[in-house]
């Protein structure tokens, strides 16, 4: 009878494993950067429906939420509403670092009367990677 090989061997395992490893180094430093474009564009993409809800909740109720009232206003009516039907937005969501989208009303920036905006990966309001809609730019 022929004996054949059953399994590998460690030097065979440790050069596919070395091999793999070298193919990862050079392929996830490209990747990052597109990684943070990615959750930038999320970001914005959310801040536009943010900004669609609040313009929706505008047109209903014949003024903007307030500062006060914040976001959570598009989901469940303020005090004492009688021009209230149903919620503006689905949910709230969350930017794609992990903080909520913050809101003004009246806004300090753009054409609109209200800011929408993310803080950003470093969590920080008012840093350079704060993320804003695109007519903000």
């Amino acid at each position: 009878m022929k004996h054949g090989r059953q399994a590998f061997t460690l030097i065979e395992l440790m050069v596919v494993v070395i091999i793999i490893a070298a193919l990862a180094g050079m392929v996830l430093p490209r990747l990052m950067p597109a990684s943070d474009a990615a959750k930038r564009r999320i970001a914005r993409h959310d801040i536009a429906n943010i900004e669609l809800a609040v313009k929706l909740y505008r047109l209903h109720m014949n003024r903007y939420p307030t500062s006060e009232e914040g976001l959570a206003v598009l989901l469940a009516p303020p005090a004492k509403s009688k021009d209230w039907t149903e919620p503006f937005i689905d949910r709230l969501p969350i930017d794609p670092w992990g903080h909520p989208y913050r809101y003004r009303h009246p806004g300090t920036r753009g054409n609109e009367p209200f800011d929408v905006w993310s803080v950003g990966p470093d969590g920080r309001d008012g840093s350079e990677d704060d993320v804003v809609s695109r007519h903000e730019e």
